[in-house]
């Protein structure tokens, strides 16, 4: 027999179903827009952080005669015009070799030696994961896939880029005094594996919110501040001045474009040790 329900019976029922299938509707895109937040794993390179993060704010005059162009590059310029670079006064370039113990840049070969092959002073740097591997599996890695050193006088000493996370916590979940210790490990390491004390990259709002601006590395490991704008600005504790400065990503043929403190000879000091 037909059962009769009344009108507010009927949209109660109504009301109860929509309020369960609500959660299926809306779950997924939340989701998804998690999951889209972060870039994959290996894309992180030398800067990315710092316009989001400190902005960019003019940039400088016209260099002094003391000062050296140079270029940092990464997988995400592919092969690159070396000649072109070389004919623009660019005579030094970083080139990332590593990130983790779980990448390797896929260019590192074309972009480590055509730099060295138009006559520009190289080196290579390693992109710091310290929520994934300890410093020293890391700096193992770096050595062991490009991050060496050999007294050719055209190779510059392994940088390590310590920045902002682009895949999570700004800091990797560590402590102040934690990230100190990581750091340590890595630069002890590759100073063990090598017999030189690795360049520094990082900016100074990130070095003083997740190292507490630790001054205890500015005597031995030469800094590389990162800071878009006229002047460099205020440096991490313990380095009274900086070895190289990336003062924009958005150069000429290359984005990241840096300014060496000294001229070509001290290049070439750096190369040698």
């Amino acid at each position: 027999m037909p059962v009769h329900r009344s009108g507010k019976t009927l949209a109660a029922a109504a009301l109860a179903a929509l309020a369960l299938l609500l959660p299926l509707t809306f779950s997924g895109p939340a989701v998804a827009a998690d999951a889209d937040a972060a870039p994959p794993r290996g894309s992180a390179h030398m800067g990315m952080g710092v316009i989001e993060h400190d902005g960019r704010d003019g940039t400088p005059g016209t260099p002094r005669a003391a000062q050296t162009e140079g270029v940092d590059v990464s997988s995400h310029q592919g092969n690159v015009a070396w000649s072109t670079l070389w004919n623009s006064g660019v005579k030094w370039a970083y080139v990332k070799a590593t990130e983790g113990t779980y990448y390797k840049n896929p260019y590192f070969a074309q972009q480590y030696n055509g730099s060295y092959n138009v006559g520009m002073i190289r080196g290579a740097y390693h992109f710091a994961t310290p929520d994934t591997t300890t410093g020293a599996a890391q700096a193992d890695y770096f050595v062991n896939n490009g991050g060496g050193w050999s007294r050719d006088g055209r190779t510059l000493p392994g940088a390590l880029d310590i920045e902002w996370n682009p895949y999570g916590a700004t800091c990797y979940g560590k402590s102040q005094s934690a990230m100190v210790t990581w750091i340590r490990d890595f630069l002890n390491r590759y100073k063990a594996r090598t017999g030189r004390d690795a360049v520094i990259y990082t900016a100074t709002s990130w070095w003083t919110q997740c190292t507490g601006n630790y001054a205890g590395f500015g005597a031995s490991n030469p800094l590389w501040i990162a800071r878009y704008a006229s002047t460099v600005g205020t440096l991490p504790a313990g380095w009274p001045y900086y070895t190289m400065w990336q003062y924009t990503s958005t150069g000429p043929t290359v984005g990241d474009h840096n300014r060496f403190n000294g001229d070509l000879s001290r290049v070439q000091a750096l190369a040698n040790g």
